[in-house]
C-alpha cells in the first residue's frame, strides 16, 4: 500500500492495528514525508497539558527505556558483588575448618567464622552427634537428643534436607535461642548431613525480613556442607 492508496481507505477500516502494520510494513514512511515529523504533536508523558513532536517523545522513550536498563545492569552488579563477597567468607570459613584437629576445635572454628567473617552473632549450632554430649555446652553450641520432644518440630527440615528461611515457632526460637532472645525476628535454619542426621545450624537476625522464604539458599547449602564434612571428618 502507498501513501495515496492509503489515502482512499475508507476512515471505518483504520484502527490502531492497522496504521501500526502499514507504519511496520514501511518503515520508510516518515523519509518520505519528513514534512508530517514536525507537525505530529503528541501528549507529553509527565506534563497532561502539554504536548511534544514525534521525534521528542522517541528521545523521552529511548531516555526512560535506557534508565531502565541500567537500573538492571546496577542490580546486576550489585548481586555479583554480593556473591564475590559471600564466596570470599565461604572461602574464609573453609581455611578455619580445615585447620582445625579437633571436634571442640571445629566447632570453635565454626563459631568465630559465622561471628567474624559472616557477622552472624546470634548463630546456634545443635548437634546430635553422640561425641557432642561430652562437649561445654554455650551460647553457640547445643546438644540435643534425636528422639526428644524438641527435635521433633524440626523433622520436617531435617527430611527435607534444604535449608528454610522465614519467621519460626515460638516453641522453636525459644529452644534454640533462649526464651530471652525475643529480638528475633527471622531465621535461617540449615540441616546438616543427610536429612540433617548430624544437627541444625540456625543463624538468627533481628530484622523479620532479612531471612524470607522467597530467597536464595545457594550460599546457606555451601555452608552446611562444609560444616557437614568437617564435623566428621
Amino acid at each position: 500500500m502507498t501513501t495515496s492508496q492509503a489515502r482512499g481507505v475508507k476512515h471505518d477500516t483504520l484502527n490502531d492495528a492497522s496504521v501500526a502494520d502499514y507504519l511496520s510494513a514501511y518503515p520508510d514512511f516518515f523519509e518520505r514525508n519528513a514534512p508530517l515529523l514536525g507537525k505530529l504533536r503528541l501528549p507529553h508523558m509527565r506534563d497532561s497539558g502539554a504536548t511534544v513532536s514525534l521525534v521528542e517523545r522517541q528521545v523521552e522513550v529511548l531516555r526512560e527505556r535506557n534508565q531502565t536498563l541500567e537500573r538492571k545492569l546496577k542490580e546486576l552488579v550489585d548481586v555479583a558483588r554480593a556473591n564475590d563477597a559471600l564466596s570470599e567468607r565461604i572461602h574464609r570459613l573453609t581455611q578455619r575448618l580445615f585447620g582445625a584437629a579437633s571436634l571442640s576445635e571445629t566447632i570453635g572454628a565454626a563459631e568465630a567464622s559465622l561471628r567474624e567473617d559472616f557477622d552472624a552473632h546470634n548463630s546456634v549450632l545443635l548437634l546430635l552427634l553422640e561425641a557432642a554430649r561430652a562437649l561445654e555446652p554455650s551460647r553457640f553450641l547445643r546438644y540435643a537428643d534425636p528422639s526428644s520432644a524438641e527435635m521433633k518440630s524440626f523433622e520436617s527440615l531435617q527430611q527435607s534436607g534444604k535449608p528454610r528461611c522465614g519467621q519460626i515457632r515460638d516453641g522453636q526460637r525459644d529452644f534454640l535461642f533462649g526464651k530471652d532472645c525475643v529480638e528475633i525476628g527471622s531465621v535461617a535454619l540449615v540441616p546438616l548431613g543427610p536429612k540433617g542426621a548430624l544437627g541444625v545450624l540456625a543463624i538468627g537476625a533481628n530484622d523479620a525480613a532479612h531471612f524470607h522464604p522467597g530467597m536464595s539458599t545457594e550460599f546457606l547449602v555451601r555452608i552446611g556442607e562444609l560444616l557437614a564434612f568437617a564435623l566428621t571428618r
